[in-house]
């Protein structure tokens, strides 16, 4: 069961949208619209808008969008529940108490109990660290340059040797076996029943971006396997989706995201001031992590370990993160192995110059592909360039891919003697051949199909004409002359096109903020916002008429040839409707001039 459709838009209605996106994000009015830093990417530059008239906001940037719901969620990292909640006390709503299914209530107990647990867990360790028992993870620490400050920050503790002390503590707090074993936090076997996980290591909390205790990750003292041992997965915990230091990292303001390995690593970093550095949890660099970090940053700086398994990492991950839309440097670390052994040998001012001088991750792909072939020889050349040509088609943007083409070949004409034409025809000859790269960089749905394809002008219109009805309400009439919700032939645009002009029939006005309330799915609701912020520029009344006219032709030309495409063709009826209808648009084709339109 959930709240009523009335209760959620009565608790939106009551927290205006620059009110409640001020408390975050500092806004400047330009017009009718306040413009702010986007708080879903860092930027220089203001392009966060919010519209007090759409009730919603829209980042031109990133693309992050939606109603005063969507910017808790996405903010706060709330489940719509917790949204409403925190938005409902915020402006004096009491919410009606409803019964939830057995099954939900349980599974939202079971989520509270195992938070509380973990959160009673870390404060365990940490007090643990401060005993004389603990004593050798304190020096540990400390002998790894960690300040007490450091260590209350990041909550580091320790588990004692004994292997029995977490167990003992919880069941004293009166949790259940069942509930602590679904933690993570205990192994259970029949010589020893349950016992803790973690024992003689120091403990570093994993915590979500809200702070909330998720995880832990343990480092052993002294020679015992493995040397580091993280929590396994659990109803609140998926390393795959989780990133360490990312709720501190997610506060700065700088420009870019520095990607390291470690626990140890990232906790250095923070402590020398580079207070955007996060690490994956003991797993490779995954599409569910790129996707985290596209939330915060348009850029990653990738700082894995100088050796052959660091280099590999970041092999893996500058695709991962382009696919998601970030971009990538590689920073080298040599001669030392990893950031807190540059840092304390070199000092922070050396660091952030070996940041500023991070390679292009392009670049950085075809020096590493130069040192797996004899370049010696010119069969080994020859197929360097091969490798090179397949990493250039990689890049679907042609000028990206020249500009590639002329950065190689300015690296190694000198040596190898190579020219733009003759790398730019090794690249053509493989992409009318398809080659095994350009196969392995196209994703493809079950249907064989791309999963992206580029936005059509059909597309683009609809999108354009959807911002314009919400903007400018004053049109609906006209527009209705000409086209219906069904013109739009795009699932998603029909669907919110059938919605408005519902509110419209029923309501004798569009709210765009209310209307987004019906969709769950975050793409969903990203993708929903930008059709209600399309723009064009447009100065004069004759742009205004002749970009309305353009629009509404073009969508219904669309919408007839779409029809025509589904119509059975023993359909005679059909068949004479839709060349009755695209003579009435040639006519009106003709007759642009009663298309004049006024957006105000």
């Amino acid at each position: 069961m959930r709240y009523s459709d009335d209760i959620i838009e009565e608790v939106r209605q009551k927290n205006d949208i620059v009110d409640v996106v001020s408390q975050y994000v500092r806004l400047t009015r330009r017009g009718s619209t306040y413009f702010g830093l986007c708080p879903f990417h860092n930027e220089k530059t203001p392009s966060f808008s919010v519209t007090p008239g759409k009730q919603m906001y829209y980042c031109f940037g990133c693309g992050a969008g939606g109603n005063v719901y969507n910017f808790i969620m996405e903010y706060e990292n709330y489940t719509f529940g917790e949204a409403l909640k925190h938005l409902a006390d915020r402006a004096g709503v009491e919410l009606p108490k409803i019964e939830y299914s057995r099954e939900v209530r349980e599974k939202a107990e079971q989520r509270a109990e195992l938070l509380e647990i973990n959160k009673q867990a870390a404060q365990y360790y940490y007090y643990q660290l401060r005993t004389e028992g603990g004593k050798i993870g304190y020096q540990y620490l400390s002998g790894r340059g960690l300040s007490e400050e450091t260590m209350r920050k990041f909550g580091l503790g320790y588990s004692d040797k004994f292997g029995g002390g977490l167990y003992k503590f919880l069941k004293s707090k009166g949790y259940s076996d069942e509930r602590l074993r679904e933690s993570g936090l205990f192994n259970v076997d029949e010589r020893h029943g349950m016992y803790d996980k973690f024992w003689n290591r120091v403990i570093f909390p994993i915590m979500d971006v809200n702070n909330r205790v998720i995880g832990f990750g343990g480092r052993v003292m002294g020679d015992g396997k493995p040397k580091y041992l993280n929590s396994p997965e659990t109803k609140i915990f998926d390393k795959s989706r989780n990133l360490y230091g990312l709720n501190i990292a997610r506060t700065t303001r700088k420009k870019y995201l520095i990607l390291c390995e470690g626990y140890m690593d990232v906790i250095s970093m923070h402590q020398a001031g580079f207070t955007n550095a996060v690490a994956s949890l003991g797993t490779a660099l995954t599409s569910g992590h790129a996707s985290l970090l596209k939330r915060y940053t348009q850029e990653v700086l990738l700082l894995y370990d100088s050796d052959e398994a660091g280099i590999r990492a970041a092999l893996r991950g500058i695709p991962i993160l382009r696919d998601a839309g970030v971009s990538s440097r590689v920073v080298n670390l040599k001669p030392y192995k990893d950031p807190d052994e540059f840092i304390k040998n070199m000092g922070a001012e050396a660091f952030e110059e070996r940041l500023r001088q991070a390679s292009d991750s392009f670049m950085f792909r075809v020096s590493i592909a130069e040192s797996e072939f004899s370049m010696d020889e010119p069969q080994g050349q020859n197929r360097f360039f091969e490798r090179c040509a397949e990493l250039l088609l990689e890049l679907k943007d042609e000028l990206e891919r020249n500009l590639y083409i002329e950065a190689i070949v300015k690296k190694y004409r000198g040596q190898y003697g190579v020219s733009v034409e003759d790398l730019r025809k090794r690249v053509n000859t493989l992409a009318l051949k398809g080659t095994p790269a350009e196969n392995r960089t196209q994703p493809k749905t079950s249907g064989g199909q791309n999963k992206k394809k580029k936005e059509s002008a059909s597309d683009q219109a609809q999108k354009l004409m959807l911002t314009w009805l919400v903007t400018y309400p004053g049109i609906f009439d006209k527009v209705a002359q000409y086209l219906n919700a069904e013109d739009f032939i795009v699932p998603l645009y029909k669907e919110v096109a059938q919605m408005l002009f519902r509110q419209r029939e029923e309501e004798g006005q569009v709210n765009p903020a209310k209307l987004l309330n019906s969709f769950t799915d975050s793409e969903e609701q990203r993708e929903v916002a930008s059709l209600f912020n399309a723009t064009i520029h447009l100065e004069t009344q004759q742009e205004q008429d002749r970009a309305f006219a353009d629009t509404l032709l073009r969508i219904k030309a669309e919408s007839l040839a779409e029809k025509n495409r589904n119509l059975d063709p023993t359909d005679m009826v059909g068949l004479q409707q839709i060349l009755k209808e695209k003579k009435e648009l040639e006519e009106l084709g003709r007759k642009r001039q009663e298309l004049h339109i006024s957006f105000e």
